[in-house]
């Protein structure tokens, strides 16, 4: 049993894809990583080389996986138990700004790297993932509609992109230009318009092993508490489904009760709890 790393892409992939797309919907945030590079380019998230690694048993079956695209903390899929200090001893070499890991496995590593490198820890983030159960609409929707986010709106999505990072205290998007056009040139950046003018977004992924995540849900302070961030929600899960996947999941920050019991009357369940730690000298 060992970890095996690479820098390159396609290598990973033909290792390691078959695991990930076994479990699309645990795995959807790899799964977006992965193929966000191999269309982008290895720096789509940030300068410098990434990290991509696969953990093996005896017999050769790839168990658990990991995934760090600079400047960004490393994520983990699920792992066995002693995936988990092998991984310290695997990545010893390299200097990481934190890990993304599974509730039950995050002390375990956080402890042997903390040792290892000396670094301090403390927990940016606890997080939940979703996965739909069956959609329940609100039974008043607010006033307005969706509808696709154009070309046009390039420099109000790119505001209230950086506006939502800002808000959850998360580090901004190095091409918050670039990342948008990416979700515009597949229809992914859905609007609620209020009165002719925007007042709530939602995002989704691209369909990857049949699973879509609808993310950076965001309406500015200014719009809140009115039943846009749940219209919207609602608009995107549906045009997923509508094109045929299997699953819709999303992420939420488990500080923030409002969003987490709204994703729970529309219909989401709970299928697995993250922490996300940051790294520092």
């Amino acid at each position: 049993m060992s970890w095996q790393l690479t820098d390159d892409v396609e290598t990973f992939i033909a290792t390691a894809g078959d695991f990930l797309q076994s479990r699309p919907v645990e795995n959807t945030n790899l799964l977006t990583i992965v193929d966000t590079v191999r269309r982008r380019g290895r720096n789509a998230y940030g300068p410098g080389v990434p990290i991509f690694g696969w953990w093996s048993t005896p017999g050769g079956r790839v168990a658990g996986v990991l995934v760090q695209t600079p400047p960004h903390p490393v994520i983990f899929s699920q792992l066995p138990p002693r995936a988990v200090p092998a991984a310290v001893e695997a990545l010893g070499g390299h200097v990481l700004p934190g890990a993304n890991l599974t509730a039950d496995a995050v002390d375990g590593f956080v402890a042997g790297w903390r040792n290892r490198t000396g670094v301090r820890t403390h927990i940016v983030r606890r997080t939940r993932l979703y996965r739909l159960a069956a959609l329940t609409p609100p039974p008043a929707p607010p006033p307005g509609r969706a509808c696709y986010a154009g070309a046009g709106d390039q420099g109000l999505l790119e505001g209230w992109l950086l506006a939502f990072h800002d808000e959850i205290g998360e580090r901004r998007p190095d091409d918050p230009r670039g990342m948008i056009e990416d979700r515009l040139d597949h229809g992914g950046v859905l609007l609620w318009e209020d009165g002719g003018h925007p007042v709530s977004m939602a995002m989704r992924s691209l369909p990857a092993a049949g699973t879509v995540r609808v993310q950076i849900v965001y309406t500015p302070p200014v719009h809140r508490g009115r039943g846009y961030a749940g219209a919207v929600t609602v608009a995107a899960t549906r045009e997923a489904l509508d094109a045929g996947v299997r699953d819709v999941v999303l992420n939420t920050d488990l500080a923030n009760p409002t969003s987490n019991a709204l994703y729970q009357r529309l219909g989401f369940r709970p299928v697995e709890d993250r922490v996300i730690v940051e790294f520092t000298t």
